[in-house]
């Protein structure tokens, strides 16, 4: 694209994203036949582990008023270093953990901390840290990253790898004004180099970056506006078009030419290859949609291949004492008619044990919970685990060795702190990895920052043999799945308790807003076309 054609694509980016809002939305795909909802079968913890107390992933009363709470839980897995000191509920903590290693073999993490903007005061410190992981069990802190995005990126930070682009759009709750703040990583990963801060995000909540670096995906569902951003010129984002989608979050297929969005109605599988290509005002397709009987809030979705066969991870939120959603593997050979083939999910999402643990503290909380929130893969090509941040329960680790059987075979859940004005885990944090050493990161609302170690042989190979699960010492509840003849034609869209929702009454300022960030990318594109 000619820089001096850039203001007129801001131009028609605006229009497209105002146009709309008077839009009708897409109807919800029917649920096709899913396996049985049961929790996913564990291996046994180690003898030294100090292991869960009752059903899998549960913090009971006894446990906090006891002050075994207060130890945390570990099986097959153990903390090597933290960072946060004390907690203030929200503050040391929020939505994303990233890692990137520089040209020079430093290697640092980045992490947002608060789950709300303002929070974080209270612990004497603002912004998107960034540490110094050297040395994994002493992480040092050597930034605080303050520029408008940075402060509140909400569920939006995220790294490329490729290019080594640190990005994040301003975002809360709801939707913000989508300022992009773009920092370049590869001179040195512990000082990141702002590159520019704009409002080329349009609106703001979640993200997706195209894995060549070259386009990031600005989602806000709340005001339904899916905006692509060309990152060529890091320097000065452009936005290439709207499309109207109530889109949480995203991953983009190897070569950038499919979206796999988690809308709030369930999966949606986007063509975004003109986008990809840059070709002039792209048009962005939907290829297929599903939905599936338990789902609560779909926050992401990242697509996989194993043995050369394509998946998806899907991951839901929130839905505490309700429908949780938890994750699942989603079978994509045939992307015109995706279909779950397995559950990702503790035996405290399931409906027969609501009442049991309704009195554990923050079970009931809508934003809180017994519910997952993120989960990551250490690679798309071969992973053999899958690692899920799950609110109460912490960080839950799951072999998918074999994706239509997998086994959890490790977790970590931070212990608690008695002085939070909440109780319990607020472990919401996309996880990240260290593969070498067998680590993965996490941030957790009332602890802060976790560098977690599986214990040695715990990790599987690629290639290796599928786990086997300890022996049940119950026997299960089984909860049926729906037939495709009984399934409901449509799924009610479900709220946002926490991280979107529907569009608010200050749309129109929103609008306003978005107007004044095209005219201002239209003036400096006119800026830059000057000889």
């Amino acid at each position: 694209m000619r820089r001096q054609d850039r203001p007129l694509v801001a131009v028609l980016g605006l229009v497209s994203i105002c146009s709309t809002f008077l839009a009708v939305s897409a109807a919800t795909a029917a649920p096709l036949a899913e396996p049985a909802l049961l929790p996913t079968p564990q291996v046994e913890c180690g003898p030294d582990d100090a292991a869960e107390t009752d059903i899998q992933g549960r913090v009971t009363p006894e446990d906090h008023a006891s002050g075994r709470a207060e130890r945390g839980f570990w099986c097959n897995a153990e903390r090597i270093g933290t960072f946060g000191g004390d907690a203030v509920d929200g503050t040391v903590g929020g939505f994303k953990v990233e890692r990137y290693v520089d040209a020079s073999g430093r290697e640092c993490a980045y992490y947002d901390s608060t789950l709300l903007l303002g929070t974080d005061l209270f612990d004497g410190g603002i912004g998107t840290n960034v540490l110094d992981m050297s040395d994994p069990a002493n992480p040092v802190k050597t930034a605080s990253l303050v520029t408008p995005a940075m402060l509140s990126p909400h569920e939006s930070l995220l790294v490329n790898q490729e290019r080594g682009l640190l990005v994040a759009t301003l975002g809360n709750p709801a939707f913000n004004v989508g300022i992009l703040d773009v920092y370049d990583l590869t001179e040195d990963c512990r000082s990141p180099k702002l590159l520019s801060s704009s409002p080329a995000g349009i609106l703001g909540h979640e993200s997706g970056f195209a894995p060549d670096g070259m386009t990031f995906y600005s989602a806000s569902p709340a005001t339904q506006t899916l905006v692509p951003v060309d990152l060529s010129d890091p320097t000065l984002p452009v936005p290439l078009t709207s499309y109207r989608i109530n889109s949480h979050g995203l991953s983009l297929s190897a070569d950038g030419t499919r979206a796999y969005v988690a809308s709030l109605d369930g999966l949606v599988i986007l063509d975004v290859s003109e986008v990809q290509a840059r070709e002039p005002d792209p048009v962005i397709r939907e290829v297929s949609r599903l939905s599936w009987e338990s789902m609560s809030i779909p926050q992401n979705a990242i697509p996989i291949t194993i043995d050369g066969h394509p998946y998806v991870v899907e991951i839901d939120e929130f839905g505490a004492q309700d429908a949780v959603g938890a994750a699942r593997i989603i079978d994509i050979a045939d992307e015109t008619r995706p279909q779950v083939i397995s559950n990702l999910r503790l035996e405290v999402h399931q409906p027969e044990h609501f009442e049991q643990q309704s009195a554990d503290p923050g079970s009931s909380s809508p934003i809180q919970g017994y519910a997952a929130h993120y989960c990551n893969v250490p690679t798309r090509v071969d992973p053999t685990i899958v690692a899920c941040s799950m609110i109460l329960s912490g960080l839950r680790v799951f072999s998918i060795v074999d994706p239509a059987n997998p086994v959890e075979i490790a977790y970590y859940n931070a212990p608690s702190d008695p002085n939070a004005p909440t109780a319990g885990s607020y472990a919401m944090a996309s996880p990240t990895f260290v593969p070498e050493r067998d680590e993965i990161w996490y941030s957790d609302g009332h602890s802060g920052f976790h560098a977690v170690r599986l214990a040695d042989g715990v990790w599987p190979a690629a290639g290796s043999a599928p786990v086997q699960p300890a022996p049940p010492t119950t026997e299960p509840t089984t909860t049926a799945a729906p037939s495709t003849a009984t399934a409901p034609a449509q799924a009610a869209a479900p709220t946002l308790p926490a991280t979107g929702g529907g569009a608010p009454l200050g749309l129109a300022l929103a609008a306003a807003l978005s107007g004044a960030a095209a005219l201002w990318l239209a003036t400096r594109g006119r800026r830059a076309a000057r000889p």
